[in-house]
């Protein structure tokens, strides 16, 4: 038995196409069937990846008498998350507000047909009751029969939750101005209290990476004093322990989704692609600031693991990567003791073992996954370590060819145009603090994928898939996006970057803009009219769009010398001034954008020819962190917006402009004149 979900692009409504629930995706044919019956909507978010959609699709999805109920009872709606972050961020807030927590996938709400205002929401049922739960079917017999007693009262309902909803966008008010530094004190101050001093981290199991807060680490330590003392102190803890513990893929590279444990051993065992983004670029840049190899090992390894299992034949970079295979979480990564004796040699267990401590009990259900011991055995120091160090690579050469055998974790392959921004970015960021041409060129086919396949008609879209792009792009795509070209061409200018970056920028401020109250809503001008229309400045597990809106414009902006561009973002950062004093260390990629576009920002037009261009970029990026902006333009690049032509380069020679602000400096003929350019204080350009 088929339903309506045969034709999806979505792998995870693929999953469900052949359960005996009658499931519609979202659109007009199932909205308008509901109120046509004027019965209530079952809404069922979820992802390919998860875990526990996974169980409850065994447990109810595919149980005919739980598909029966329903089918009776309900207009069944599935929703992929990755592809409808507009109807999940709705339906996350509405279950928070009903039940004072929050929600999860899979996500289930039941929503009146008409108004599709939520009656109510949950996360994961089973299908009898069990831990205080009551059994799915029950639990909808309840909800049908509230809809029915209630019947008279649901108009009103719906437009009280549209109101609820819509006063949780931020709207203008007196404050307009942010002070950043006391505001980077607070959020500094609060995760301080939040920091895990024994394993690094923020809070309890289960535990998070939240690379944005790390971001704010990682800026905040590249200064000088106690307060970078501590921030650095807490980053170098955290990214030590994520690398060397279990959230990390101690064969291949690439981190999990989270921890289940407060010391990072045993992960949830999903892989995403925006987490393995953000990470990238962070400890790229981690390993510049602190000069730790470790830190640098990780992100290529990271960075080879992308580009090995997640980098599509085309160019664009896929979704996720499941937590289970052959039906269970975890088994295509752990090991038993019995599969490692029966192929390594003596010399080889004895380097694994003591390498990751496999002593005692092991770790996971009865095998091991693999965690970097803490600390040595006595007997350990005696031996000869570059043996040892042989023996171990030899182990873990074995063991990545007997994994790469196995039943593989199931591949979510659709192309996300906002994550591949993402992507796009860490790449071409960690590319070019570690000097690593393989890793921009991997970012640049991104690019070029997207342009060709996302791109439609001048506007982006959501997603690709079996050669079919679907859905109008969200706030998300075009300003991810938006910062992964920006990066991408620090590392090498191309027109075509060039021309879809300023495409992006322009449709972030014709079809996003509140022109009344300032920011950027989550959805189009254009887009279905929904329950409400977001428009949020906190971190989830990825960066807040606006902020990646606040940060592209302002540093665009500057560059061309766009004044809508940049008042654009200075109105978003004065809408959530707010809330940024408020709970700076929840809005923390806000913050930082705040941060940067109340100083005058720094950034370097290099013009000349591109082997030049390549060197005076390689010293520039050798003698500082990534503080300031550098792009290198070559002589003969045309079609350059006014601003950047007026950066004309010199005939027979490379020159340099270090540009405070909206004042730039004369041409610069020689690196060392602007190095010492670049180290003067601002008053002195």
């Amino acid at each position: 038995m088929s339903n309506r979900l045969t034709d999806a692009n979505s792998p995870y409504l693929l999953q469900h196409a052949d359960n005996p629930v009658d499931w519609y995706p979202w659109g007009p044919e199932a909205l308008a069937l509901a109120e046509r019956l004027d019965r209530p909507i079952l809404l069922s978010i979820g992802y390919a990846a998860c875990h526990w959609c996974h169980v409850m699709a065994h447990e109810s999805f595919e149980n005919e008498a739980i598909a029966e109920t329903m089918n009776r009872l309900f207009v069944c709606v599935k929703v992929d998350r990755e592809e409808r972050p507009d109807l999940d961020r709705i339906y996350q807030t509405a279950h928070q507000v009903l039940t004072n927590r929050p929600g999860g996938w899979p996500l289930t709400v039941a929503l009146t047909p008409g108004g599709h205002a939520p009656i109510f929401a949950g996360t994961y049922f089973p299908p009898e009751p069990r831990h205080g739960m009551p059994g799915f079917a029950e639990l909808l017999e309840r909800i049908a029969a509230h809809y029915r007693d209630n019947h008279g009262s649901m108009a009103d309902h719906e437009a009280a939750f549209r109101r609820a909803l819509g006063n949780l966008n931020p709207v203008a008010g007196a404050a307009s101005s942010v002070d950043a530094d006391a505001a980077l004190r607070a959020a500094l101050e609060t995760l301080k209290q939040q920091f895990d001093p024994a394993h690094g981290g923020f809070g309890d199991a289960p535990k998070f990476p939240h690379p944005t807060q790390l971001e704010l680490l990682l800026h905040l330590g590249a200064g000088e004093g106690e307060r970078a003392d501590l921030a650095r102190a807490m980053l170098v803890k955290t990214l030590q322990r994520m690398h060397r513990g279990g959230l990390f893929d101690q064969l291949t590279g690439g981190f999990f989704r989270y921890s289940v444990d407060r010391a990072w051993r045993i992960p949830h065992f999903e892989k995403m692609l925006y987490d393995n983004a953000q990470l990238l670029g962070l400890y790229a840049d981690a390993g510049k600031l602190t000069g730790n190899p470790e830190f640098e090992r990780a992100a290529g390894w990271t960075a080879d693991w992308v580009m090995s299992d997640m980098q599509q034949d085309h160019g664009g970079y896929a979704a996720t990567l499941d937590a289970d295979s052959e039906g269970h979480e975890g088994r295509y990564y752990v090991w038993s003791e019995t599969d490692l004796r029966a192929v390594l040699s003596a010399p080889e267990y004895e380097a694994l073992e003591a390498h990751f401590g496999l002593y005692g009990e092991p770790n996971f259900e009865g095998y091991w996954h693999f965690n970097i011991a803490e600390v040595e055995t006595a007997e350990d120091v005696e031996i000869d370590q570059a043996a040892r160090a042989r023996d171990l690579a030899a182990a873990l050469a074995k063991l990545r060819t007997l994994r790469a055998e196995r039943v593989p974790p199931a591949l979510d392959d659709k192309i996300l145009t906002a994550w591949n921004g993402l992507m796009i970015r860490g790449m071409a960021r960690a590319g070019r603090q570690m000097g690593n041409p393989a890793l921009l060129e991997s970012a640049r086919r991104a690019a070029d994928f997207v342009h060709a396949h996302l791109f439609v008609d001048g506007r982006l879209r959501v997603s690709f898939r079996d050669g079919r792009s679907s859905l109008a792009g969200y706030l998300d795509d075009y300003a991810f996006l938006a910062e992964g070209l920006l990066e991408l061409l620090q590392a090498g200018w191309r027109a075509r970057d060039f021309q879809l970056l300023s495409a992006c920028c322009d449709a972030l401020l014709t079809h996003f803009e509140d022109n009344e109250n300032g920011g950027f809503f989550l959805t189009a001008h254009d887009h279905e009219a929904l329950l409400y229309r977001p428009k949020t400045g906190a971190d989830d597990a990825i960066p807040a769009a606006n902020a990646a809106a606040v940060r592209v414009l302002h540093r665009l902006g500057m560059l061309l010398g766009e004044s809508r561009y940049i008042t654009a973002a200075e109105r978003t950062v004065a809408l959530f001034s707010a809330d940024l004093a408020r709970n700076p260390s929840v809005f923390a990629a806000l913050l930082l954008a705040a941060a940067e576009s109340t100083q005058d920002s720094v950034h370097v037009v290099l013009r000349g020819s591109r082997e030049s261009l390549a060197d005076w970029g390689a010293q520039i990026q050798k003698a500082r962190l990534s503080t300031c902006q550098v792009f290198p333009i070559p002589r003969d690049a045309g079609d350059l917006p006014p601003a950047l032509a007026a950066r004309a380069a010199v005939a027979g020679s490379t020159v340099g402009y270090v540009c405070r602000g909206f004042q730039c400096s004369p041409p610069v003929a020689t690196i060392e004149e602007l190095l010492a350019l670049l180290t003067q204080p601002a008053q002195s350009s």
